[in-house]
């Protein structure tokens, strides 16, 4: 069965018809074409497919569709405007907490959650918002020196 599921997703409203078993993870990439979101573990274990809906981080590998109907959902599309990378983006850039890029999208989708709640967290803060989140490439420190670099005043992050 598919049901008509009214959403906003990356500040743009939809309007779609969705199987009441697809998951968001599956929406935004199949339907949607949004492929930065992206497929790890498959039984929310990982991260990487970390989006916000209603600005709170969710897996989308465990999220119905069906459920975010009526909200606004933020894949890692959302964060560059006009083609320039936002100021997190931008510092995992510069801080090289990209690595091999396959959690990035997760990580950054988590740490803008936490920035937006608390735009200078402790290093502890930015731990507890990232613990869902694994890296295999490395051991986390330029990612959480990435996040602090996107959390100090603009003349300073240089």
């Amino acid at each position: 069965m598919k049901s008509i599921i009214a959403l906003t997703v990356n500040g743009q409203r939809r309007d779609d018809a969705v199987a009441d078993n697809s998951l968001l993870l599956d929406y935004l990439r199949e339907q949607l074409q949004l492929t930065g979101t992206k497929q790890g573990c498959d039984g929310g274990e990982c991260g990487a497919c970390t989006v916000l809906v209603d600005g709170e981080p969710r897996l989308a590998c465990l999220t119905l569709t069906a459920t975010v109907a009526g909200k606004h959902v933020e894949t890692v599309e959302s964060l560059a405007r006009n083609g320039r990378l936002s100021r997190l983006q931008q510092a995992f850039h510069e801080k090289l907490g990209t690595q091999c890029g396959f959690c990035t999208p997760g990580m950054l989708m988590a740490a803008e959650a936490l920035l937006r709640r608390e735009p200078h967290p402790s290093i502890e803060q930015i731990r507890e918002a990232l613990a869902g989140n694994l890296c295999r490439c490395t051991g986390y420190v330029k990612i959480i020196e990435s996040v602090q670099a996107a959390s100090l005043p603009a003349k300073e992050s240089a």
